[in-house]
């Protein structure tokens, strides 16, 4: 005997599973409705961010560097994007953040980059001028792997005195290149 098996059920008035063809047609065609319809966007993206300071030089001091943290999760935050964690080490920074949607990345990082740099140097905590390197990393992190993101970035210091950045980024790097080779 060969059971229809339902593929989904309606849930919360929404959300239902076709038992046939046609009902997986209306389906759709509600789904494209509901869609049509929806007054206003939603996502959930989280990026974790990281860039050095200029040259890789170790301009974060172990005195001053809660405070760079805490000034980078007011930035964000002025920017509507809440942060889940920042680290780093004295030659770079690590943060883990949902993006606002109304933002870019780069539009992000821009204003957070540039910020704590002047403040750095208005605070004089170096003798030093402060600045970041030009560039920077991003990646869009999944629910999925959210905890071992914070889990990482959380614990840099101990991290990286097993493997040094270098090392790291040369295995980012080719795991990324196998990843998209054909």
């Amino acid at each position: 005997m060969n059971k229809s098996i339902p593929i989904a059920h309606r849930l919360n008035g929404g959300l239902w599973l076709a038992n046939s063809c046609w009902e997986t047609i209306l389906m759709v065609y509600d789904w494209n409705l509901l869609f049509l319809n929806m007054s206003h966007s939603f996502s959930t993206i989280w990026i974790h961010a990281v860039w050095a300071t200029k040259d890789r030089q170790p301009l974060i001091k172990p005195t001053w560097e809660s405070q760079l943290h805490s000034f980078l999760r007011n930035q964000l935050a002025d920017l509507s994007c809440p942060v889940r964690i920042i680290n780093g080490m004295p030659d770079y920074i690590h943060m883990f953040f949902l993006l606002n949607s109304q933002k870019s990345v780069s539009d992000v990082i821009k204003q957070v980059k540039g910020a704590s740099s002047h403040w750095v140097n208005q605070q004089d905590f170096s003798e030093d001028k402060f600045a970041w390197q030009t560039g920077y990393a991003a990646y869009s992190v999944s629910d999925s792997v959210k905890e071992k993101v914070f889990q990482y970035i959380r614990n840099q210091k101990e991290h990286h005195r097993k493997v040094s950045f270098q090392e790291e980024y040369e295995e980012i790097i080719k795991r990324i290149q196998n990843q998209h080779d054909v």
